[in-house]
């Protein structure tokens, strides 16, 4: 009896191409689908993060120029700060030098400025003029009750208006800034002038000429 060997007859199973096609095709058109709505996710999402960069750099620059003007204004602050108080600094070592001043002047009304104290006292002006003092007040200039102060007054007949007739003290400046007035003697028109010489006519003639050329009555 001879011996069969096992399972020869037997047709091996070989799988078909066919069965397998389906599901590859399947995938693939799953695949298709999704690669589309997934790049639209991320397009979208890309485009938040975008728009959310781009408002935090405007946030941020809009700080940044607020940050500019803020700095830019504290400048110009405290530098006007320090130029007032230079102004006020020197505007006081200078008042405290004013009644020198004024005794160099009156010495040298009558004469007194000569030798070494005539050195002395040009050269105290010339360094007050340096620091920016100057000197007002002349006689003949209408009066200014902001830069002038009154200590005398008195009418006169040749003067149309409020007129300083006499410096008694002249006044002294720094640039804008007034440190002492320039107290002066006044004097305003005569009362009764005025009227006086507007009631000649427009020809010269007074009302008496008037009556005076004008035929008699009768």
């Amino acid at each position: 009896m001879s011996e069969e060997t096992p399972g020869f007859d037997e047709k091996p199973e070989v799988p078909t191409g066919a069965d397998d096609a389906e599901p590859k095709a399947a995938d693939s058109s799953q695949e298709k689908e999704a690669a589309p709505a997934g790049d639209a996710a991320q397009d979208a999402a890309l485009l938040a993060q975008l728009d959310q960069a781009r408002t935090a750099l405007n946030e941020r620059t809009a700080d940044l120029q607020r940050l500019q003007a803020e700095y830019q204004n504290y400048r110009r602050r405290v530098e006007r700060d320090r130029v007032a108080v230079k102004e006020i600094a020197v505007a006081n070592l200078l008042s405290e030098l004013l009644p020198t001043l004024d005794d160099i002047g009156r010495a040298r009304e009558h004469g007194e400025v000569v030798g070494g104290f005539k050195s002395v006292a040009e050269s105290l002006e010339t360094a007050a003029a340096k620091m920016g003092l100057q000197q007002f007040g002349k006689e003949g200039e209408p009066f200014d009750p902001t830069i002038h102060e009154a200590l005398m007054h008195s009418y006169a007949p040749d003067v149309t208006e409020t007129t300083c007739v006499a410096i008694l003290q002249p006044g002294y400046r720094i640039g804008e800034r007034t440190i002492r007035p320039a107290r002066v003697a006044v004097a305003e028109p005569q009362p009764g002038a005025a009227p006086a010489a507007k009631s000649e006519s427009a020809d010269g003639d007074t009302p008496s000429d008037k009556d005076t050329d004008a035929p008699d009555k009768g």
